[in-house]
C-alpha cells in the first residue's frame, strides 16, 4: 500500500508518516519499482499502535521505547502520565474559573479586564495586607464576582482579612448566601465556621432561612453562630440553642445577650424565662451552669422571671441564692 493510501485509511498525514520514518518509528517494508514507499499490513498495524499510544499522551520517544524495548515497563510511565494529566486539568480548571469570573464582572473594556485580573490575583496573595486591600477594593473600586469573594472568605485564616471579605461580600449582593451554604457542609470545621459567620452578615430573608436551617447542623459551632445571629434578628427559633449555650458555657455571655434582646418582645419574655427555669431544674444541670442561668434571668422582663428569681433567692446553692437576691434588688430599684 502506497503512502497516500495509508494516509487516507489511517488518518495520519503523509508528512507525519515521513516524520515517523525519520525517527525510526515505522519503516516501509519496501519500495515500488518507481521508488515509492510501500507499506505492508504489519506496517499499518504499527502505525495504529503508534497513534494509540500517542493518544495517551506519550511522547514519540516513549512510543518508540514502548514498541521496541522488550524490557520497557509501562506502569511507571503511566503513573507519570496520570500525574501530568491531573496537573494540566487543574491548571485548565483554574484558568476556566478565572475566565468565568472575569466574564461575570461584565467588563466594558480591556482596562476593566486588567483591573479584575489584578484584583483576583491580590485576593490570592500570600500577603495579608494585599488581600485586605483587595477585599475593600472589591466594593469601592472594581466589582468582583461574588463567587470569587465566597471562595476567598471560606479560605481566609487571618481574622482582619476575613472581616473585610465578609463586609465586601455582604455588600456585593447577588447569590452570596446560596454559595456560602455549600460551606456549611464542608468536611473542614474552619470552613463551616467561616460560612456561617459570612451568612450572618447578610440581612436578607434568604440568609435568615439558611441560619434557621443551620440550627440543626451537626456542627455545634455552626449552631451557636446561627443562634446568635438569629437572636439579633428577633427569631424565636434560636431560643433552645441559646439556652443550651448558657448551660454548656459556649459563649454564654453572648447567648444571654441574645436572649435579652429577644425578650424585649413581651410575647417571648415569658417563654424565655420558662426555658431558663426549666434548664435550672434539670438534674443534669451542674452548679456552675445554674449560676449562669440565674444571671441570665437578670435581663428577662416579666412576672415569670421575677417569680423564678424570688424562688431562687432561697436556693440551696448559696451563690445562686445571693445572685438571685441581688438581681431582685436591682429590679426593684428600677421599678
Amino acid at each position: 500500500m502506497l503512502i497516500g493510501d495509508v494516509a487516507r485509511r489511517s488518518g495520519v498525514s503523509a508528512r507525519m508518516l515521513r516524520h515517523y520514518e525519520s525517527l525510526g518509528l515505522v519503516r516501509p517494508t519496501g519500495r515500488t519499482g518507481s521508488g515509492y514507499r510501500e507499506y505492508s499490513g504489519e506496517d499499518i498495524r504499527r502505525i495504529f499502535h503508534i497513534e494509540s499510544l500517542r493518544s495517551l499522551g506519550l511522547s514519540l520517544r516513549d512510543v518508540g521505547r514502548a514498541l521496541d524495548d522488550p524490557g520497557f515497563a509501562p506502569a511507571e510511565l503511566v503513573d507519570d502520565l496520570i500525574r501530568r494529566t491531573r496537573d494540566r486539568i487543574a491548571a485548565e480548571t483554574e484558568l476556566l474559573t478565572r475566565l468565568r469570573r472575569i466574564g461575570a464582572a461584565e467588563p466594558a473594556g480591556w482596562e476593566d479586564v486588567l483591573q479584575t485580573v489584578a484584583l483576583l490575583q491580590a485576593l490570592g496573595s500570600k500577603n495579608e495586607g494585599a488581600r485586605q486591600r483587595a477585599a475593600l477594593s472589591a466594593v469601592e473600586d472594581v466589582p468582583v464576582p461574588v463567587e470569587a469573594l465566597v471562595e476567598a472568605v471560606l479560605s481566609e485564616s487571618d481574622p482582619n482579612v476575613a472581616g473585610a471579605l465578609r463586609w465586601a461580600l455582604a455588600r456585593s449582593g447577588g447569590d452570596g448566601p446560596a454559595l456560602l451554604a455549600e460551606g456549611l457542609v464542608s468536611p473542614a470545621a474552619e470552613v463551616r465556621k467561616r460560612a456561617v459567620q459570612s451568612i450572618a452578615e447578610f440581612p436578607n430573608d434568604e440568609a435568615t432561612a439558611l441560619l434557621r436551617d443551620a440550627l440543626t447542623n451537626p456542627d455545634i459551632v455552626v449552631r451557636g453562630y446561627a443562634a446568635l445571629a438569629l437572636g439579633a434578628r428577633g427569631v424565636a427559633d434560636a431560643v433552645p440553642t441559646l439556652l443550651d449555650m448558657i448551660v454548656e458555657e459556649r459563649d454564654d455571655a453572648g447567648a444571654a445577650d441574645a436572649l435579652s434582646a429577644l425578650a424585649s418582645d413581651p410575647a417571648l419574655a415569658d417563654r424565655i424565662a420558662t426555658g431558663l427555669v426549666d434548664s435550672l431544674a434539670r438534674p443534669t444541670t451542674g452548679s456552675a451552669a445554674r449560676r449562669r442561668l440565674t444571671q441570665a434571668l437578670a435581663d428577662i422582663p416579666g412576672t415569670t422571671a421575677s417569680r423564678a428569681l424570688e424562688a431562687l433567692s432561697h436556693d440551696e446553692d448559696r451563690v445562686v441564692a445571693l445572685t438571685a437576691t441581688c438581681i431582685l434588688q436591682l429590679r426593684s430599684a428600677r421599678e
